[in-house]
């Protein structure tokens, strides 16, 4: 199996003009996307957050998360978004790839619309 890149653009939701055209790593099994600090501030994307992770190899690491506009083989929507330090991977992770209606085919290497379901109304009982 090999690695799979996308190319994205992100921007600040309260500005959409502003932005950075990134490649991005997808990790199936990462939760959030992660783009270098530097850049979300250049945005003027600002830290709402910190959240503690766990590593694969169980470490555990702290990093303040924001939300970022993704846009994307011509969808668009807002995600969290984490604030990469040195060392860390620029990421595209499930949640974005959820918010923008994809999944990854690992296969084939390459994105599939998302099957988008509405539960049916059940009555209760």
């Amino acid at each position: 199996m090999g690695l799979t890149y996308f190319q994205a653009t992100i921007a600040n939701p309260q500005r959409p003009k502003r932005v950075a055209r990134l490649k991005l790593l997808v990790d199936s099994g990462a939760g959030y996307s992660v783009v270098p600090a530097r850049i979300l501030r250049r945005l003027g994307i600002k830290p709402g957050r910190k959240k503690t992770f766990i590593l694969a190899d169980g470490t555990e690491i702290k990093r303040s998360l924001g939300e970022a506009l993704f846009r994307m083989n011509g969808e668009a929507g807002t995600s969290p978004v984490i604030f990469g330090e040195q060392g860390d991977s620029t990421l595209l992770g499930i949640v974005t790839l959820e918010v923008l209606g994809f999944v990854l085919d690992p296969f084939r290497r390459e994105l599939r619309p998302l099957p988008m379901m509405l539960a049916s109304h059940l009555p209760v009982r």
